[in-house]
C-alpha cells in the first residue's frame, strides 16, 4: 500500500508538447517507467458554448460536462473513425443525457428533465430501468449504413467516472482510473489505464494509482493538462504522445431533419403545419432553425431531394 506525497517540484522541468490555441484540447501520454498510459482532456469555450443552447440546473449541467468530457477521453482510449456517444435513459427526473464526440474532434451534448426538476445526486437513484450505454459509431462500406458497436454500463455507482472505472476494469480486464469534473466555466477529465503486458515496473500501478488518489475536482478544473501531469507524474517521466483541439459542432443538417419528418408520415407533419402552412424544426443541440413550406414537404414525402442548399455536415 502506498501513501502519495507529492515531491515539490518547483525547480523541476516541465512536461513539454506543442500547444494549441484552444483550451479546448485531449492530450494522450505515457509513464513509461509505471506502464500506464493516460487521457486528459479540458473543455472550456466549447463547453460554454453548449450551455448556450440550454438552461439547465446545477446537477444535471454538471453531469452533462462530465458526459461531454467522457465521451472525449473515450475516443482518445478507444480506436474511433466516426464517432462516440455516451447516453443515459430513465423515466427519473432525468429523461435523457446525451454526449457524442467524433474523431475529428468536435462535441457536442444535451440533457432533458421533467419540469422545473434537477438531475438526483446519486445515479443509483435513478431507478432500476435507467439504462447507460456507449455507442461508437465508425464508417461502413456504405455511407448510409455505419457499423455501430454499443456497451451497456451497468449503473452500480453514485456516480458517472465510478461508473466507467468499473465497466472499462470490467470489459477491459486492466486496472483503470477515471475522474471527471464539470462547473459553469469548464469541464475536464483524467483517465489513467495499465498497459496491457508486463510493461512497467511491478509497483508502478500502485504508485501512480496513490498519486491519482490525491487529485480533486477543483485542481483537476483549474490545472492544464501538461502542467497537471507533471505535477502528479513527474517522477514516472512522462511522455507526451500528442494532442487535439476540441470544439463544439453539431451535424445536424437540413438533409437529416427532412429524414426526421419522414417518420411520424406525412398526415401527422402536415396537420402540425396547421394554419401557417409550414413546419419549423429547432436543433436542441445547436440552436438552428429550419423551415420547411408545404411545397417542400410535398417534395420530401415524394421522395424528392428539395432543391435548397444544406450546410454542410459536421463531423
Amino acid at each position: 500500500m502506498y501513501t502519495a506525497v507529492r515531491p515539490l517540484s518547483g525547480n523541476r522541468p516541465t512536461l513539454r508538447r506543442p500547444m494549441t490555441e484552444s483550451n479546448d484540447s485531449l492530450f494522450r501520454f505515457l509513464l513509461p517507467t509505471a506502464g500506464v498510459r493516460g487521457v486528459h482532456v479540458r473543455l472550456q469555450s466549447s463547453w460554454q458554448q453548449l450551455q448556450s443552447h440550454g438552461a439547465y440546473p446545477p446537477q444535471a449541467k454538471a453531469l452533462l460536462g462530465e458526459a461531454c468530457v467522457a465521451s472525449a477521453l473515450f475516443t482518445g482510449h478507444t480506436k474511433v473513425d466516426g464517432r462516440l456517444s455516451i447516453q443515459l435513459r430513465s423515466s427519473s427526473a432525468l429523461r435523457t443525457l446525451f454526449a457524442e464526440c467524433t474523431a475529428a474532434g468536435t462535441v457536442r451534448g444535451i440533457a432533458r428533465l421533467e419540469d422545473n426538476e434537477d438531475a438526483p445526486q446519486n445515479l443509483q437513484a435513478l431507478g432500476e430501468d435507467a439504462v447507460l450505454a456507449i455507442t461508437i459509431e465508425n464508417p461502413g462500406l456504405d455511407p448510409r449504413e455505419p457499423q455501430r458497436y454499443q456497451s451497456l454500463v451497468a449503473l452500480d455507482a453514485a456516480t458517472l467516472d465510478e461508473a466507467f472505472e468499473a465497466y472499462f476494469r470490467q470489459s477491459e480486464q486492466l486496472p483503470t482510473r477515471l475522474l471527471l469534473a464539470a462547473d459553469g466555466d469548464s469541464a475536464a477529465g483524467l483517465l489513467l489505464q495499465k498497459l496491457p503486458g508486463d510493461e512497467g515496473d511491478e509497483d508502478g500501478w500502485l504508485r501512480v494509482s496513490a498519486l491519482f488518489e490525491t487529485l480533486g475536482k477543483g485542481e483537476l478544473l483549474a490545472t492544464p493538462a501538461e502542467a497537471l501531469v507533471h505535477r502528479l507524474f513527474h517522477e514516472e517521466q512522462p511522455e507526451s504522445m500528442g494532442d487535439k483541439p476540441l470544439a463544439f459542432a453539431c451535424s445536424c443538417s437540413r438533409e437529416r431533419v427532412a429524414a426526421m419528418l419522414e417518420t411520424p408520415g406525412e398526415t401527422e407533419v402536415r396537420a402540425a403545419a396547421g394554419p401557417t402552412g409550414a413546419v419549423d424544426v429547432r436543433c436542441e443541440f445547436c440552436g438552428k432553425e429550419y423551415h420547411f413550406p408545404l411545397t417542400e414537404l410535398a417534395l420530401v414525402f415524394a421522395g424528392v431531394e428539395p432543391s435548397v442548399p444544406a450546410p454542410e455536415r459536421l463531423q
